[in-house]
């Protein structure tokens, strides 16, 4: 099956494109930008005092980069999805050039919550989340956060405002907004690993 070249997935988001399939079996992808987008700034990331609790708990295990493939599939498993099979196949090879990244939360030695997204200069790009357990894909946006902040990140793009993520801090900012902070984030470096 045909991948989308891992040159043209980074070109994208450096001019602030994403893209997205109709469908899990869908063989087209279709590239997306946002008037408003969403972002959560790092240094306005909130979390409730239950995650955090819940964060130090030795039933849960955040791992960075472990079954970065494992993490996107669970992300797909739902009735609609935009992560198709040329999506995950792509983002893989993005992953083994260094690129693209996964939180995953182990409950008790089990996949149980996640996110992946991708990475270039001190920008992370947030693709999509998933949990198997109650407040796992909470745990993970903690520790993506922690580890973000903790590697020199500028810039965490979410894509787009909901309410769920505003809970996170997520704010909406203009087309021109954002596009002056992804210059801004480019032209610094961050390694994520």
């Amino acid at each position: 099956m045909a991948t989308i070249p891992p040159h043209q997935l980074l070109e994208g988001y450096t001019m602030g494109f994403f893209p997205m399939a109709e469908s899990r079996e869908d063989d087209q992808v279709q590239w997306y930008t946002a008037r408003l987008r969403g972002i959560i700034p790092l240094d306005n990331f909130r979390v409730s005092k239950k995650i955090k609790r819940l964060s130090r708990q030795d039933r849960f295990q955040a791992v960075i980069n472990k079954d970065f493939r494992g993490v996107m599939e669970a992300c797909a498993e739902r009735k609609s999805t935009w992560i198709s099979q040329i999506i995950i196949d792509s983002f893989t090879r993005l992953h083994e050039m260094g690129y693209a990244h996964s939180v995953a939360i182990y409950e008790n030695g089990t996949l149980a919550g996640g996110l992946y997204g991708v990475s270039a200069g001190a920008a992370f790009f947030a693709e999509s989340m998933f949990q198997h357990t109650p407040e796992a894909s909470k745990i993970a946006l903690y520790h993506c956060h922690q580890h973000l902040t903790a590697r020199g990140f500028e810039l965490w793009d979410v894509q787009f405002y909901t309410d769920h993520l505003g809970q996170f801090g997520c704010i909406q900012i203009t087309d021109k907004e954002y596009e002056a902070l992804l210059e801004k984030a480019l032209a610094k470096g961050a390694v994520f690993d």
